[in-house]
């Protein structure tokens, strides 16, 4: 059992202190949006009611023990460190992730305004608005958990910290967030003890991710008149007959991991379509170019660097022997010898660029790796116990969705494990909203994980 001292004193989460935050923050939301450049968050302006609600216990008032510092690395757009000082050095417990941006949201599509903080006229608990699940509910449950332990002031052995952070929806834009906090040394000490990001959900543990890979094949043919389809070289029916290869050749190289299992992804690494786009043209016109994109999501067994390499030699290949591709129908070619054509394919992944022979490939910039969080640390035993203490079973769980910045923090050798408060199916969907029992839930989660640690030292 946790320790019922700091669970009696800390008590449970307080209903109308966390709804009056809340409805604050998602009052801010429609310019947390983050969707640059038409749309570009302003942070500091939940930033400043996360500082304000804790000023009155901070040693900035001295009212109370709380270190609160903003840290900005662009103008109105802050993070927030707080940290609750305990008796030992070199003991530390995190809640790291919560983030004070949204994706976007049109009003027009949804039941209720995302932009303020309404309830369900049928169910009070209920909670909902743009941010409730992801992550303005989390902000506003973390900064609760925060003001709580300032105004009680249990003697702990752990330092309690916690970060808010700007621009974690959007990867345009970098250094501004968690990672410039990394790079300048700010969130050195969090290496002391077990990392807890808090921006999953359904209050299971999530103990993997996948990693993700945006790409474009353009295929090139020859434009002609339909009903001479033999001088023809059809775009479309080319990229169709390569992706097919592509993906076979990609299932043969990635399959199923053995591993997949133990971290119960939902699935294995996939490489799928996801757009259709050509130039335009009559019914009449066998088009010329065209272009199909999607993703590849990536489990974090593999290496995205060797997927990259995967990609440029299943294209050059495809290049290189064009003529072997099957072909659909008696006149059905992609090669014109009398005329000396070929066709051929363009991988397009904005940013980086690769000339292989008639083969160019752009790779997004920003490719996300996957995470397995570390199985055997104090932290993902002590989240397991606390899981199950509280909600009354533990599940972890896996999925190929990707979240950003936690392989870089796991690399610069933090135990980050992560958990989460809101609902999976409402996370960037129409009519979000989160429940606060849930949310009551993770508070009471974070207090038997201190508690736990405590009872190490």
């Amino acid at each position: 059992m946790a320790s019922p001292s700091l669970r009696d004193a800390v008590g449970g989460l307080d209903r109308d202190p966390f709804v009056s935050l809340l409805a604050k923050l998602i009052g801010e939301s429609r310019r947390l949006q983050n969707d640059p450049p038409a749309l570009v968050p302003q942070e500091d302006l939940v930033a400043q009611h996360v500082v304000d609600a804790l000023l009155p216990v901070s040693t900035e008032t001295g009212g109370g023990p709380l270190v609160v510092r903003k840290v900005s690395y662009a103008e109105g757009r802050s993070n927030v460190i707080v940290e609750y000082p305990g008796t030992v050095p070199g003991r530390a417990v995190s809640f790291v992730g919560m983030h004070m941006d949204v994706v976007p949201a049109n009003p027009d599509e949804w039941d209720f305004d995302p932009f303020s903080l309404t309830f369900d006229s049928e169910d009070k608990d209920k909670l909902q608005g743009r941010g409730t699940t992801d992550c303005l509910g989390h902000v506003a449950l973390v900064a609760q958990l925060m003001r709580r332990l300032g105004e009680v002031k249990p003697v702990l052995k752990h330092s309690v910290i916690a970060v808010f952070i700007a621009n974690e929806e959007n990867s345009l834009i970098t250094g501004i967030g968690v990672d410039g906090l990394v790079k300048d040394g700010l969130l050195d000490k969090l290496k002391n003890g077990p990392l807890f990001w808090i921006d999953t959900a359904d209050k299971q543990p999530c103990i993997g991710t996948g990693g993700v890979i945006t790409w474009h094949l353009k295929a090139i043919g020859k434009l002609f008149h339909s009903g001479l389809a033999h001088k023809a070289i059809n775009a479309m029916e080319l990229n169709m007959e390569a992706l097919k290869e592509i993906q076979t050749m990609f299932y043969n190289d990635f399959p199923p991991h053995e591993k997949e299992k133990l971290y119960k992804f939902a699935t294995p690494s996939t490489i799928k379509p996801t757009k259709w786009s050509y130039p335009g043209g009559g019914l009449n016109q066998i088009p010329g170019e065209c272009t199909i994109s999607g993703d590849i999501r990536l489990t974090p067994f593999y290496s995205t660097t060797s997927v990259v390499k995967k990609l440029q030699e299943y294209v050059h290949d495809i290049n290189e022997n064009i003529e072997k591709l099957p072909t659909r129908g008696p006149v059905s070619k992609y090669v014109l010898p009398d005329e000396n054509l070929r066709g051929r394919l363009i991988v397009n992944s904005p940013l980086l660029t690769i000339d292989l022979a008639r083969l160019e490939i752009t790779i997004d910039e920003d490719i996300m790796n996957g995470v397995a969080c570390n199985l055997e640390s104090r932290g993902f035993q002590a989240l397991c116990k606390a899981t199950e203490e509280i909600v009354g079973h533990v599940e972890p769980y896996s999925i190929t969705g990707s979240l950003p910045l936690i392989r870089e923090l796991q690399d610069e050798g933090f135990d980050v494990q992560t958990a989460g408060y809101g609902l999976l199916k409402t996370y960037h969907a129409k009519n979000e909203y989160c429940l606060f029992s849930d949310m009551a839930q993770g508070f009471q989660v974070f207090l038997s994980i201190i508690s736990q640690l405590e009872a190490d030292v």
